[in-house]
């Protein structure tokens, strides 16, 4: 058996994962990368949703799904989770939408959803932004999360290598 083979065994007897796939061909590899592809179309044709582009300790990825999902489905009925990305290295996209909401209401919500995200992600020694940085939409809330000297660090490096501001313009990093 592979290493990934034998992980695969290991999660599933462990009860860490339900289900498992490894492809044995280009074939099948192309068709598990397809599906994962669509994952966000899927999520467009549900309706709307609130996205988080998060990174957790991977050994704290599975306590911080369930105990959010359940966290957010007790303070907001109806609201169904997707959580997929980069599990091995511990990047997640951790995604809230709800079929019964409207897009006004789900936005409503909105605020509320992060806070309760960004803390959990928080409590599990995580960052509320992984691979796509902190942009427009998370800039004030990286401002709560992070301490002053961190805040101050990540402006002198963005000052250090863009300091005519020309490269991601209005982004922190």
């Amino acid at each position: 058996a592979t290493l990934l083979q034998t992980l695969a065994e290991n999660a599933l007897e462990q009860q860490l994962i339900v289900d498992a796939a490894i492809s044995q061909s280009a074939a099948q590899s192309a068709s598990l990368w397809r599906l994962r592809e669509s994952i966000s179309e899927a999520q467009v044709r549900e309706g709307k949703n609130i996205k988080h582009d998060i990174s957790l300790p991977i050994s704290s990825i599975v306590r911080f799904i369930a105990e959010t999902d359940a966290m957010l489905s007790a303070q907001f009925p109806g609201v169904s989770m997707v959580t997929f990305g980069h599990l091995g290295d511990g990047n997640l996209h951790y995604n809230v939408s709800s079929r019964a909401a409207t897009e006004d209401s789900l936005f409503a919500m909105q605020s509320a959803i992060y806070r309760c995200v960004h803390d959990q992600v928080t409590r599990f020694d995580g960052s509320i932004s992984a691979e796509h940085g902190i942009g427009q939409l998370k800039r004030d809330e990286n401002a709560r999360y992070k301490s002053p000297v961190e805040m101050n660090l990540m402006r002198a490096i963005k000052q250090a290598l863009d300091p005519k501001g020309i490269m991601n313009p209005g982004k922190v990093l």
